[in-house]
C-alpha cells in the first residue's frame, strides 16, 4: 500500500476521532514484509484506530538507511496499530508494543494476526500498557532502539514523554521519532524546546510533500535516567 498525499489531515486535537465503530484490514509491503493490519475505528480508540502515514515513513527509512533490527531490544511508545513493531519483530528485534490500556486489544490482534508461519524469528512481541511520566519506571533503561510514530499532538504530553524516553534511553538507546509537522499542535516546539532539553536530536529525514519529519534523538551526556523534568 502507497503513500498517499493527505492535504487535508483529519487528525484531531482531541481523542474523539471516530464516532461510528467499524474495522478496516489493510496490507501492507514494509521492509520486504507483508503485513496485514486491522484498524478498529471507534470514538474510544481515537487515534490509535488508524495506520498514520508517519508509520510507513519511518518504516522505509529504517529500511533505506539501513537501521540493523535483528537481535535489537525495540520498545515502540504510542504503537496503536502496531505496524512499526511488528515489522521490526517480523525482522528478528525482540519488540516490545506499548500504548494505553484501550489500544491493547487491537495491539494483540495484529501481533496474533502477523506471526510468520515459521514462527517468530526472535521472541514473539510483547504487548504492555504505558502512560508516560506515570508508569514508565515499570520499563527497563536497557534497550536498543525506542521508535516512536505520529505520537506528537497533544502538548500536555510533552513533558512527560521527554521523562518517559530519558528513562528508557538511559542506557544508550537511539530513539527514533517520525512525525507529521502540524501546527495546531506545536509539533516543532517538542523538537525544537521539549526534546533537545534531555536528548541530541538531529532531523535525518525531511518529506516536504507529506510535511513529515523523522529525527534522532539520543540521551545527553550527564543525563540521569532519573534526573527530574
Amino acid at each position: 500500500m502507497s503513500l498517499t498525499e493527505d492535504e487535508d489531515d483529519p487528525f484531531p486535537v482531541d481523542d474523539c476521532l471516530f464516532t461510528e465503530t467499524f474495522s478496516l484490514d489493510s496490507v501492507y509491503t514494509l521492509m520486504g514484509e507483508e503485513v496485514k493490519i486491522r484498524q478498529l475505528f471507534g470514538a474510544d480508540l481515537g487515534v490509535a484506530a488508524p495506520v498514520w502515514e508517519a508509520a510507513l515513513h519511518l518504516c522505509r527509512y529504517l529500511e533505506d538507511q539501513p537501521v540493523e533490527l535483528r537481535g535489537k531490544r525495540v520498545i515502540e511508545l504510542g504503537a496503536g496499530t502496531g505496524v512499526v513493531g511488528i515489522v521490526a519483530a517480523r525482522l528478528g528485534a525482540e519488540v516490545t508494543l506499548t500504548d494505553l490500556p484501550l489500544a491493547l486489544p487491537q495491539l494483540d490482534a495484529n501481533v496474533s494476526a502477523n506471526k510468520p508461519s515459521s514462527g517468530w524469528p526472535s521472541l514473539p512481541p510483547t504487548v504492555l500498557p504505558l502512560s508516560w511520566g506515570e508508569d514508565h519506571m515499570n520499563f527497563s533503561s536497557d534497550w536498543d532502539l525506542v521508535l516512536c510514530a505520529d505520537i506528537i499532538y497533544l502538548p500536555e504530553t510533552y513533558l512527560p514523554l521527554v521523562e518517559t524516553l530519558a528513562h528508557l534511553c538511559g542506557k544508550g538507546a537511539a530513539a527514533y521519532l517520525s512525525s507529521k509537522m502540524r501546527d495546531e499542535h506545536e509539533t516543532a516546539a517538542f523538537y525544537e524546546e521539549h526534546l533537545p532539553s534531555r536528548f541530541n536530536v538531529e532531523l535525518v529525514h525531511r518529506d516536504d510533500k507529506q510535511n513529515n519529519n523523522i529525527y534522532r534523538a539520543s540521551l545527553r551526556t550527564g543525563q540521569s535516567v532519573d534526573e527530574t523534568k
